[in-house]
């Protein structure tokens, strides 16, 4: 087999406030913009791998979720317990001051983590957790 990875979603309830955090701060280029019934999905990625994308969804937008499992997510995602990425950069600090310096909420600062990697960690605007791992 030859698989790779071509896209991952994670849930929104502001496009606009999504779209501005991905866009803007992280600095990914918008690939799909979609409005639906009422929903909006933003598709990003890095310039640098175009052919790996996130999805900004709305979580309402999956019609086998019932009302109480869609009330149990928003919960999650205003707790930032729901879902998350991890990024990479050679960077580290660097990443870190400039997210720091915009909107971004810092969950913790670059840090030696016990099992070998250095990271930090940050939330967007839905809540979902965002890790940035530095890799060389």
């Amino acid at each position: 087999m030859n698989l790779t990875i071509h896209q991952t979603y994670l849930p929104h309830h502001d496009a606009d406030a999504s779209l501005s955090f991905y866009r803007d701060t992280l600095g990914f280029e918008v690939r799909n913009d979609v409005e639906y019934g009422g929903m909006h999905w933003i598709t990003v990625g890095p310039d640098s791998q175009p052919d790996t994308s996130i999805v900004l969804h709305p979580p309402a937008a999956d019609p086998g979720i019932t009302d109480d499992e869609r009330r149990v997510i928003e919960e999650m995602m205003a707790k930032g317990t729901y879902a998350g990425i991890n990024l990479a950069t050679p960077d580290l600090d660097g990443t870190f001051e400039k997210l720091q310096a915009g909107d971004a909420e810092v969950v913790q600062e670059p840090t030696e983590q016990p099992w070998g990697v250095r990271d930090c960690a940050f939330r967007d605007p839905a809540g979902n957790m965002i890790r940035i791992f530095e890799v060389s």
